[in-house]
């Protein structure tokens, strides 16, 4: 996690626009499963170990990780780097109500962060083009996105040049948290690396997603030798 605030901060500072995926089981299942998705997901410029998955996936496969970059966490940390910065911020995504009480909370846990604007996830392609000019003229160093699995990223790889921030990173499921909305999972099941199972107690309507993490599992322990291997994708 340090490293990552390390790399992430002086990448701001520079200006050099970086776009962060937090990665987890069900992205990575979708990436081998579709090479649109795989295709999109290396063009990242920096991927970091989001689930408990991937972390056990690493080191059963020899090629360990230090520890966990959890979204989250991640996101709290850039805007600790932003107060001592004043950095500016804008949050995409989720409802109106969720976005609207995130940045409240998130404004006032960090003052010396200017968020600059806010708006709900749910436009479509149509807008797209208007949603895009908005955050340029906004100019924040962050941009925070929390749309559906299938919009999230590729909407992000598509329009990162145009809009021109930073750092851009994709947060899931945060902004729930934040505004209260959901609560994070206790430490203790964070240590036993059941976030998942906690989250699927708030919103139930998530197993089908989740009956991608046994698939992850038994790909990972069949294909063992060829985990690392790089995917050839056209």
């Amino acid at each position: 996690m340090d490293d990552t605030v390390q790399y992430l901060t002086e990448a701001i500072e520079q200006r050099r626009l970086t776009h962060v995926i937090t990665a987890n089981p069900i992205m990575i299942m979708s990436a081998v499963e579709s090479a649109d998705y795989s295709a999109m997901i290396r063009r990242a410029d920096l991927i970091v170990p989001d689930g408990a998955g991937v972390v056990w996936a690493a080191k059963y496969v020899g090629n360990p990780v230090t520890e966990r970059v959890t979204g989250f966490d991640l996101m709290h940390r850039l805007l600790e780097q932003g107060e001592k910065r004043r950095w500016k911020a804008y949050l995409l995504g989720t409802s109106q109500e969720v976005i609207e009480a995130a940045a409240e909370k998130l404004q006032l846990q960090y003052p010396q962060v200017r968020i600059v604007g806010y708006r709900n996830g749910f436009f479509g392609p149509e807008q797209d083009d208007e949603v895009v000019e908005v955050i340029r003229e906004a100019a924040p160093d962050l941009l925070f996105v929390a749309r559906g699995a299938d919009t999230q990223e590729p909407w992000i790889v598509k329009f990162k040049q145009k809009l021109g921030v930073p750092l851009i990173m994709g947060v899931g499921g945060s902004f729930d948290v934040v505004s209260g909305k959901l609560k994070r999972a206790p430490i203790l099941f964070q240590k036993l690396r059941l976030e998942w199972f906690y989250r699927l107690l708030q919103e139930p309507k998530r197993y089908k997603r989740m009956l991608v993490l046994p698939k992850f599992v038994v790909k990972v322990l069949r294909d063992k030798e060829n985990v690392t291997k790089p995917r050839y994708t056209p």
